[in-house]
């Protein structure tokens, strides 16, 4: 394959930078994918090694950074959007259809982690995408809104938006947002899978990248507002008639996002849950991400 950087701008004037993968010695017009994901990583990371994988397989590939993250721009740093987000993948859908060697009516999306539900979101409204997947998907406004498995009470959800509020006052009163520690700093007796996350992030070996929020930095405190108030699968039953595939492992905590969103989401769909594989081993085991059925479902959706 052949690697370019590239940058393009979304709806609201974010410069967005991003690695184009294209198959060597490839002719004529291809079919595209754009990649993001896991929240709160960079390009350089899962979304990359997706990228270059399916650009060996023949697709026209683009991993990038989302707004106010990595090397995209977006003041203040390391906040996220269910709706900008959203907007990002569309934003790359406009640059993959302006390519030469690209076929515009032949152009999909993958959603890794957080971004699976922001892809979901994004093919929902932007009828372009012509199929959709996702890995190890997060719906990140239930969980930021509702706690892991909806635990979350009433009068949790309360308190929690008093002391984000209150956080506002400060924020202002400072003339820029707090942010928190720094992510996945393990201090002992965390669940398995913040150990899971840490051991890919943290990893220099694996998946550590200084510009990921995840590696080297944190969110913003009041980084949780918009998502508890704007729930992201809302219209997701109109993807159909195109197509989604959403991908999960068996141990996963999470595994729950994708089972939800697949019972709302209407034919043709596609759950596959990836025996023995938790939340982390789709970012990067290739032992365990089902490669020949996000190859088959493209290849087969996209033309």
């Amino acid at each position: 394959m052949e690697h370019k950087k590239v940058t393009f701008k979304n709806r609201y004037g974010l410069t967005l930078a991003a690695d184009l993968y294209t198959p060597k010695n490839a002719s004529g017009k291809l079919a595209a994918i754009a990649v993001s994901g896991p929240y709160g990583a960079v390009k350089e990371q899962a979304s990359g090694l997706y990228a270059q994988t399916m650009a060996e397989k023949g697709f026209v590939t683009l991993a990038f950074d989302p707004s106010y993250t990595g090397e995209s721009s977006g003041e203040p740093r390391h906040v996220s959007s269910p709706d900008i987000n959203t907007e990002d993948f569309s934003a790359a859908v406009d640059f993959l259809g302006l390519q030469d060697n690209v076929d515009r009516a032949c152009i999909g999306v993958i959603g890794i982690c957080g971004w699976g539900g922001m892809a979901l979101n994004a093919a929902a409204v932007d009828t372009r995408i012509k199929a959709v997947a996702t890995a190890t998907m997060y719906d990140m406004s239930r969980v930021m809104s509702k706690g892991y498995n909806d635990s979350t009470t009433d009068e949790d959800r309360i308190n929690g938006l008093q002391f984000l509020n209150e956080q506002r006052w400060k924020d202002a009163e400072a003339g820029e947002p707090a942010v928190g520690p720094v992510s996945l700093e393990l201090q002992g007796g965390e669940p398995q899978f913040v150990v899971e996350y840490a051991g890919y992030y943290k990893s220099t070996d694996r998946g550590f990248h200084p510009r990921a929020i995840n590696s080297n930095a944190s969110w913003t405190l009041t980084n949780p507002l918009s998502f508890m108030n704007m729930p992201l699968l809302s219209y997701i039953d109109k993807i159909s008639p195109r197509p989604a595939l959403l991908i999960h492992g068996e141990n996963a905590h999470s595994r729950y996002f994708s089972e939800t969103a697949f019972e709302k989401l209407q034919e043709p769909k596609e759950l596959v849950i990836v025996e023995d594989a938790n939340h982390v081993d789709l970012y990067d085991n290739f032992d365990k991400i089902p490669l020949d059925k996000l190859v088959d479902f493209f290849a087969t959706n996209l033309k």
